[in-house]
């Protein structure tokens, strides 16, 4: 029983560290290493290689990859593809706190697409309240926020659209497939490597990285970049194996409560390690975004809710938070 609480703990604490840090260490790693397309495709390439050992040495099971699958996933990972891509693109030009407070409006955009567009019933009073308050303290964060730019926002606009997309449509289509989990992280990946290539040729990226290589010569390598991007490689492979692991040893409620406490880590964290944060204000307004998402979790667990019952059959939005949260570089059915 004791080695069994360890065990538990030990993966609750995992998840939370990698979880919490992971935002935070991929602002770091594309401030030192300014090729969000080549930083993601090694970040793909890490997960891919580290499942398929994984497999091999029998610590996980995953589906064999089939052409006949892969096409039928195809346009799961074009979108999963493009979240992390806009979600990169917006940790280069904003700090981690803009992330956070784009990332916690989705429960808005995803109640709206679902009583618009796929017939839900509408939200509950209490759901309703907790998407104004998300609203509110958005609106207070983007009015207040110094660092504003048109680029970074934009960024985050189609970071927001394309991970509302992926929440109400893909997963939706992908749960039809029957892969189990680890498939589904090889198959998000490995796709998502193959297009990173062409990304990478249509943003003119390769430009920028052969220049590069071109101008430092033989001192190409820089060890604190290296440094950052083996952090979030590693830790992009980790969320993944503790995520999953502590979703299966601890309750629903227990593991969306982690995810709450891990966001307001993060926020935590990032005040305290460097300057890349917004103001006393900014802050405030980020805090009550979050606490509009703790209402809203609540509020879409509560018993009679039939929108909330609708949501938890086909996998809900953020309580997980093991893929495009952190930029995590998995992307499976999550739960309330």
């Amino acid at each position: 029983m004791a080695k069994q609480a360890y065990a538990t703990s030990s993966l609750v604490v995992g998840y939370a560290l990698c979880s919490s840090l992971l935002a935070i260490i991929n602002k770091y790693a594309i401030t030192k290493f300014s090729y969000p397309g080549l930083l993601t495709a090694l970040q793909y390439l890490t997960s891919v290689v580290g499942v398929w050992v994984l497999g091999k040495l029998g610590f996980l099971c995953h589906d064999a990859f089939n052409l006949q699958t892969a096409k039928k996933f195809a346009p799961a990972a074009v979108v999963f593809y493009l979240a992390i891509f806009t979600n990169t693109h917006l940790l280069k030009h904003a700090n981690v706190d803009t992330f956070i407070v784009f990332r916690s409006l989705t429960p808005l955009l995803v109640a709206i697409a679902d009583t618009t567009f796929r017939k839900q019933p509408c939200p509950s009073k209490l759901t309703f309240l907790s998407l104004v308050i998300i609203l509110g303290g958005a609106v207070g964060y983007v009015m207040t926020d110094s660092a504003f730019t048109l680029t970074a926002y934009s960024w985050a606009l189609a970071y927001l659209v394309t991970i509302t997309t992926e929440m109400v449509y893909i997963k939706h289509m992908v749960t039809n497939l029957g892969l189990n989990t680890w498939g589904f992280v090889l198959y998000n990946n490995l796709l998502s490597l193959l297009m990173a290539p062409v990304f990478g040729f249509l943003t003119g990226e390769h430009l920028s990285v052969f220049r590069a290589f071109e101008s430092r010569g033989q001192s190409w390598f820089e060890l604190d970049a290296f440094v950052a991007v083996a952090l979030s490689c590693v830790f992009g492979l980790l969320i993944s194996f503790f995520g999953f692991a502590a979703r299966k040893a601890i309750s629903a409620t227990a593991f969306t409560v982690t995810g709450v406490v891990n966001k307001f880590l993060t926020v935590a964290i990032n005040v305290m390690i460097w300057d890349k944060h917004a103001s006393m204000f900014g802050l405030v307004c980020l805090l009550f975004t979050l606490a509009g998402g703790v209402l809203y979790q609540q509020s879409v667990t509560t018993k009679g809710n039939p929108s909330a019952a609708a949501k938890q059959g086909r996998g809900g939005d953020d309580a997980v938070e093991v893929d495009e949260e952190s930029q995590m570089l998995v992307s499976s059915p999550k739960v309330v």
